[in-house]
């Protein structure tokens, strides 16, 4: 009786079993097909997870352990840097450096400066920095060699007149219409006095740039248009008789990106750095403070 009652028993286990793993089938079906929103929710929040842990500062692939190492051109003129020195958080690129470096989890004191000569940034070869910020433009040329951040500029045009000049107190576009402009052939500065500003006198065009400073020293022209970077360089390092008379928005204004070493694993952390900033509008206001009229530059409408 004992050996038939086990015999039995063990005959419903397999039996019962099915049964259990059918209803289970069916439940995860359902749960499934019902859950499949929250499933997409959870993958998103995943993968968000997994990029910022992958940009956690223990996690970071640097040049030196534990520092950030910075680079820029010597010497760093203003308004990107103030005094020549770098380290001193003023200026617009010295402030952004150190805003990334923030996202990133350095403070002020965990970030270093080198001198990397602006041709020898972006050329082949190893680097000795993590992020090089030197007014460099993103160019398929340059990003065969080098990987570049998310833009964290683009580079607008700019009047640069004579401080002696009735030009220089224009406060307005249209109030340049009748005056003697110079540009540099096949610039995109030639396309911006033609499109935003519609001079009633054809431009004069020059062959390089050193001819059109040549020109607005010798009065050959009232004032010259160059991109906003050249016209701080001129004003501050080659005219000093010159301003800036105001700044525009134009077509084909140059991006600027943190330069890394090509197939670098900080480029992806670097570039969201620069989109949080851009997002929270701490970009925005860096670039108001140095980059706007408190630099001497005004909007031109």
């Amino acid at each position: 009786m004992l050996t038939m009652l086990t015999s039995r028993r063990l005959a419903v286990v397999p039996l019962v079993l099915l049964v259990a793993l059918l209803l289970a089938a069916c439940g995860s079906s359902s749960k499934k097909s019902s859950g499949s929103g929250s499933g997409t929710t959870t993958t998103a929040s995943t993968t968000a997870t997994t990029a910022a842990a992958a940009c956690s500062k223990g996690g970071l692939s640097l040049v030196k352990s534990g520092r950030l190492t910075v680079a820029t051109d010597q010497p760093a003129y203003p308004p990107y840097f103030e005094d020549n020195r770098p380290a001193n958080g003023r200026g617009f690129e010295s402030a952004v450096a150190y805003a990334i470096g923030k996202q990133l989890g350095f403070a002020p004191s965990e970030v270093s400066w080198v001198v990397e000569p602006f041709d020898s940034s972006y050329a082949p070869g190893p680097r000795r920095f993590d992020f090089d910020v030197n007014e460099i433009s993103i160019t398929p040329e340059r990003a065969r060699h080098v990987d570049f951040s998310s833009a964290y500029y683009t580079a607008p045009q700019a009047v640069v007149a004579l401080k002696r000049s009735s030009a220089a107190s224009a406060t307005s576009l249209s109030a340049l219409a009748h005056t003697q402009i110079g540009v540099q052939i096949g610039t995109t500065s030639l396309d911006a006095v033609n499109a935003s500003i519609k001079p009633s006198k054809q431009p004069k065009v020059f062959n390089d740039s050193n001819d059109v400073v040549r020109a607005l020293k010798q009065g050959q022209v009232d004032a010259i248009v160059v991109d906003l970077p050249t016209a701080f360089y001129i004003t501050s390092a080659q005219v000093e008789s010159a301003e800036i008379v105001g700044q525009f928005n134009a077509p084909g204004g140059d991006q600027w990106g943190a330069l890394l070493a090509h197939g670098s694993k900080l480029t992806t952390c670097v570039s969201r750095a620069v989109d949080q900033l851009r997002s929270s509008g701490q970009l925005k206001q860096i670039q108001d403070r140095w980059m706007g009229a408190a630099a001497g530059a005004p909007r031109l409408q």
